[in-house]
């Protein structure tokens, strides 16, 4: 979860700081991805605050942040609605979007494209995981290797839902497909990832209820 934009919209040299999220520059022209944890991250890395230490104590500074990235926001919508409003030129920048949302979009408006600012993004990541009590485990354990395989990794890169980088080096993209998704640049985006926020219950109830009040702040 990073910033996707429209680069004949935006300057893409504003695109490489998370500062431009809040510059009156870009006023009007931002949708803002309505899933707390990761925009939340965004902000934690906006004010030089790493997402695996967060705390109670850094609510405050958060809830600035987010309160002046949707002062800029022109709407604040899930995964449909802030991608279509990027597509159609609603909106010239997209916080919390990213590779995901632009790169399955690439052939169809080579404008779009993705930043991973100098301060970071936030690095979504998924598991595959067996049942203990699987009765079909060496079906499921083929299935496993097959995704991790550089076909199996190819194909969920560029799957019809999403496009996303694999974590396979080897994964049996084409060049075109490479370039789509930046491979080559992977090392220095991994280099300034972050993981998710991962709060205790309390913490996460609270950072709920701060996304709350900003999704509701006029």
């Amino acid at each position: 979860n990073t910033i996707g934009f429209n680069k004949t919209k935006v300057d893409p040299a504003d695109m490489q700081s998370l500062a431009s999220l809040t510059s009156d520059k870009y006023k009007g022209k931002i949708a803002i991805y309505d899933y707390y944890l990761p925009v939340i991250g965004m902000a934690a890395l906006a004010i030089g605050k790493k997402t695996a230490d967060l705390t109670e104590a850094d609510l405050p500074a958060l809830k600035a942040e987010l309160l002046k990235m949707k002062a800029n926001a022109k709407l604040v919508g899930e995964v449909t609605a802030s991608q279509t409003a990027l597509a159609t030129g609603e909106v010239d920048v997209l916080v919390g979007g990213g590779e995901w949302v632009t790169a399955g979009l690439a052939k169809e408006n080579p404008a779009l494209d993705f930043s991973i600012p100098k301060e970071g993004a936030v690095l979504w990541s998924q598991s595959l995981a067996m049942f203990k009590e699987s009765k079909n485990k060496d079906m499921a354990l083929k299935f496993i290797q097959y995704i991790l395989s550089p076909e199996g990794q190819a194909r969920l890169a560029t799957s019809s839902c999403y496009w996303g980088m694999p974590s396979n080096k080897k994964a049996a993209l084409t060049d075109e497909q490479k370039k789509i998704l930046r491979f080559d640049e992977q090392p220095g985006f991994l280099a300034r990832a972050q993981a998710y926020p991962a709060p205790n219950a309390d913490l996460d109830k609270k950072m709920q209820d701060m996304w709350t009040e900003m999704l509701q702040a006029q």
